[in-house]
């Protein structure tokens, strides 16, 4: 079983790239692969509640997100730094996630056979 980190790092709604990660992300867990997720820099705000999608005209993905622990995908992490600069914390987010510093990002990078960065 391959160990694969995707790192999302772009803001919602100006890309496809998050969309793409997360199809990626589920394709990789149904087919048994180790994934984690790691959320930096402005992709953070993909993990706010409550947002319509539709008024940026894009699909709501963001509800995707609740079915990560269907996938097994039991690794969510969002980058402290990156919350602090927002203003957020873990628990106004819509999902449960783990708040980590640089390092413990650091260490679940490098436990990962394959880092993809979304």
């Amino acid at each position: 079983m391959k160990q694969i980190c995707i790192v999302f790092r772009h803001a919602p709604y100006g890309t496809t790239y998050t969309r793409e990660g997360i199809d990626f992300s589920l394709l990789s867990a149904s087919f048994e692969q180790l994934v984690s997720l790691i959320f930096c820099d402005e992709a953070v705000l993909h993990l706010l509640p409550d947002q319509q999608a539709e008024l940026a005209g894009s699909k709501d993905y963001v509800s995707v997100f609740k079915a990560f622990y269907l996938y097994e995908i039991e690794t969510v992490m969002a980058c402290e730094q990156s919350l602090n600069a927002m203003g957020l914390t873990v628990a106004e987010l819509a999902i449960d996630v783990q708040s980590a510093s640089v390092e413990a990002i650091s260490a679940q990078l490098a436990l990962a056979d394959e880092v993809l960065v979304f």
